[in-house]
């Protein structure tokens, strides 16, 4: 069974400024969570601490009860899963090679086995990739780019999915087939972590979102509960509602608040 990944009193600092600050939370396995709020509020940041890539400066994440600094790299790498938000590819590997690379933490003595071949198959599948396999991966576009560092993380069939933007630079029907794969991973009971910036899309796709403002989570719940229009206006300075959509609820934005009403 996937364990709780626990966040405590975590705080970041960037040259003195405080990125994150006395960040809190519990994150749930088999939930989709999203992580939305304005640029600098602190999610990608407090996405790397999840993923353990970056150590916070003061508190600790704890993957079941152990924090994540006692395991050892590539334990944490076979548990948690990693999606940059930047999608650059340097190697010239065809893509099926590049998505194997998923599965470099698990690979034992004798290197690729049966078992990292259906890992490795079921990803190009998942990400809708089949038909690119033998492609060199630098000719591909940025959002073919993008499926592709998915399908390398889902490869290495991870407990925990942490995603930073993973619907950039996919058109609307690819940010639906992502969407699609982020759910049926948490439904099988995979913990799903995604940053997105599109407030009507992370309302309709979340079963949990969390909002973040200024390093501090300011709102934290179901999307309705958690993105009204209050924490809108403190999060972004924006006036908006929302409205009855044929998809689900759509967010219109009316103005900025006035100055003195956005913290």
């Amino acid at each position: 069974m996937t364990e709780r990944l626990v966040a405590r009193d975590i705080e970041v600092r960037f040259g003195g400024r405080a990125v994150l600050e006395g960040l809190g939370v519990a994150l749930e396995p088999g939930t989709l969570t999203v992580l939305v709020g304005p640029n600098g509020a602190g999610k990608s940041t407090l996405l790397s601490c999840l993923a353990g890539l970056r150590p916070p400066d003061t508190g600790e994440v704890a993957l079941g009860g152990r924090a994540l600094h006692q395991l050892k790299a590539r334990e944490r790498a076979q548990r948690i899963g990693y999606l940059p938000q930047t999608p650059e590819i340097a190697w010239r590997l065809d893509v099926e090679t590049f998505v194997s690379l998923g599965r470099t933490a698990h690979r034992g003595l004798f290197g690729h086995d049966e078992e990292d071949a259906r890992a490795v198959a079921d990803a190009l599948e998942q990400a809708g990739l089949q038909a690119f396999a033998q492609r060199d991966v630098t000719t591909l576009s940025g959002g073919e780019r993008a499926r592709v560092l998915m399908a390398r993380a889902l490869a290495g069939r991870p407990a925990w999915l942490l995603a930073d933007e993973p619907m950039t630079g996919l058109d609307p029907g690819h940010q639906m087939d992502a969407a699609v794969v982020l759910r049926r991973l948490a439904d099988a009971g995979v913990g799903v972590i995604a940053t997105l910036h599109d407030l009507s899309f992370a309302a309709r796709i979340a079963d949990r979102l969390i909002v973040l403002a200024d390093g501090r989570i300011i709102a934290d719940g179901a999307p309705g509960a958690a993105l009204n229009a209050a924490v809108i206006a403190k999060a972004y300075g924006l006036e908006a509602r929302w409205i009855a959509g044929r998809g689900g609820a759509l967010l219109d934005v009316i103005g900025r608040t006035r100055p003195d009403s956005h913290d």
